[in-house]
């Protein structure tokens, strides 16, 4: 015994002594009311110091694993005998075990199955990826961050570390409020939930929006955001995609389903920004036109503001939160995750007072409220004036990869159609006759791999020609090499 303890990490030793002899006395190796070595021999068995002994001992002491008898050494507490034997220990009966998989829900089993994280690829460190579509960290300002931070534990540190409020931090909601009004958005009678990311702000929103008599109809546009068609599977919805054409969805097409499906529709998920995967951005005259329909029809509008700042050319275009003016059909959900820092979870959902009312208390009822200090140091470090210089020096970094990656393609990959007007991506069509399934099968023996296109689209069969590439994250040397690879796989597909 004792022969396989094992130092690892930074942790303090007394901590990993501690936690080891624990194990032991949890699998039943050491029982009841056993003696354990002095602390003099432990330190010669495990080969660390006496003085870290006597303070593992002492932690196990505090844990109530063991107690000591005064002149006569530690010996293991015997409520921690009892819970070897009754997990089934060394002297105890068989482990009780549960076959989880067979008490899943439905639920739990399409989320598993929708799971694309879980269904990815392991490249081999080396690998050129154009999977992701998260930002350079390279460019993160850490130093502004910790003085962002230091700042606000400076001002009300013992306040950030207690319980928040639901509904959010009010100096960001305050701050946000502000800087979605700069959007061109009318905030009267509108107010703000803050959320952990995009992602908890949606499913919040889509539960509240859920029938509980029927199946929901959601309509969006095609192809889409893989997270949200998973999202909405998983809520209940029955989703209805609209085509895209080179400057947003196809009205005419959108007019058309719902004049034919009247009534059928409990909302409409657009992403008019950047979209993704395509990257298009929908022009003004459309957006004027999806909101009449959506008025038209009193669809419910739920707005992705997703890359909204990461525009590399022409002028901003209003959200359609903006468009609606005074109106209240637009559930806008913003996140800055993809400009500034994913790590800090920090969504927000922007609507009408009333809606918002009710997504607080299902937000209270679920996670209590979103991380304060999260919340807080992203409150200071925009306060600070850091966020317009970040984004400018992103939105340089980031244009010049993507021109570098959107002249890489026409030169290596002319037979694919290209859209994206910018954001983190590009999105390439491929003639029909092209698996991009396939092609990634070939370009991952080539050290490269990318997002095929499928996974974006609604029905199983569609974009089997289509592919999504990430950018942000790669160095230009791999851009140029990673993108020759995938035309020189292509152009053997397209032969054979």
């Amino acid at each position: 015994m004792f022969q396989d303890f094992k130092l690892g990490g930074d942790r303090p030793v007394a901590i990993q002594v501690k936690e080891y002899v624990k194990r032991l006395i949890i699998k039943g190796a050491l029982q009841a009311d056993q003696k354990l070595p002095s602390t003099r021999e432990m330190s010669g068995l495990l080969k660390v110091s006496r003085n870290t002994v006597i303070a593992a001992y002492e932690g196990l002491e505090d844990d109530g694993f063991a107690y000591a008898i005064p002149g006569k050494g530690s010996y293991v507490a015997a409520m921690a005998g009892h819970l070897a034997t009754d997990n089934g220990g060394a002297n105890g009966s068989a482990a009780w075990q549960i076959d989880w998989k067979a008490r899943m829900n439905e639920y739990a089993v399409s989320a598993v199955e929708l799971d694309m994280m879980k269904q990815g690829i392991r490249a081999p460190k080396g690998t050129i990826s154009f999977t992701s579509i998260a930002p350079d960290e390279r460019l993160f300002d850490l130093g502004a961050v910790r003085r962002a931070f230091m700042d606000r534990m400076a001002i009300e540190g013992q306040v950030l570390l207690n319980y928040g409020y639901a509904k959010g931090y009010k100096p960001l909601i305050d701050y946000l409020m502000r800087y979605m009004e700069n959007k061109g958005v009318d905030i009267s009678g509108k107010d703000m939930l803050i959320t952990s990311g995009f992602t908890e702000g949606f499913d919040i929103v889509l539960s509240a929006l859920r029938p509980s008599a029927r199946r929901g109809a959601a309509i969006c546009e095609n192809p889409t955001h893989h997270t949200a068609i998973k999202n909405l599977k998983l809520q209940g919805f029955a989703v209805t995609g609209i085509p895209m054409e080179p400057d947003g969805i196809d009205v005419e097409h959108l007019e058309a389903v719902l004049r034919k499906q009247t009534n059928s529709f409990d909302l409409a998920y657009l992403t008019p920004s950047y979209h993704n995967p395509t990257g298009i951005v929908m022009s003004p005259a459309k957006r004027s036109a999806v909101m009449k329909l959506m008025t038209r029809y009193r669809i419910p509008v739920i707005e992705d503001g997703f890359n909204e700042e990461l525009r590399y050319s022409g002028a901003h275009v209003a959200p359609l939160i903006a468009t609606a003016g005074r109106g209240n059909g637009v559930i806008y959900i913003g996140s800055l995750s993809k400009v500034l820092f994913p790590g800090l979870r920090v969504g927000w959902v922007l609507g009408d007072r009333a809606l918002i009312d009710s997504l607080e208390s299902i937000k209270r009822a679920r996670t209590i409220h979103t991380s304060t200090i999260d919340q807080s140091i992203l409150y200071q470090y925009l306060l600070n004036g850091n966020f317009d210089k970040y984004v400018k020096k992103a939105r340089m970094e980031y244009k010049r990869k993507y021109e570098l990656t959107k002249a890489c393609c026409e030169t290596y990959l002319s037979e694919a159609k290209l859209s994206g007007d910018g954001g983190l991506h590009l999105f390439l069509t491929f003639p029909s006759g092209v698996s991009t399934r396939q092609l990634l099968e070939a370009c991952v023996e080539q050290g490269v791999i990318f997002t095929p296109g499928d996974k974006f689209f609604i029905q199983e069969g569609e974009g089997t020609n289509t592919l999504r590439l990430g950018f942000s994250r790669v160095s230009d040397e791999n851009i140029e090499r990673g993108i020759r690879i995938i035309g020189e796989q292509a152009r053997h597909l397209l032969k054979a």
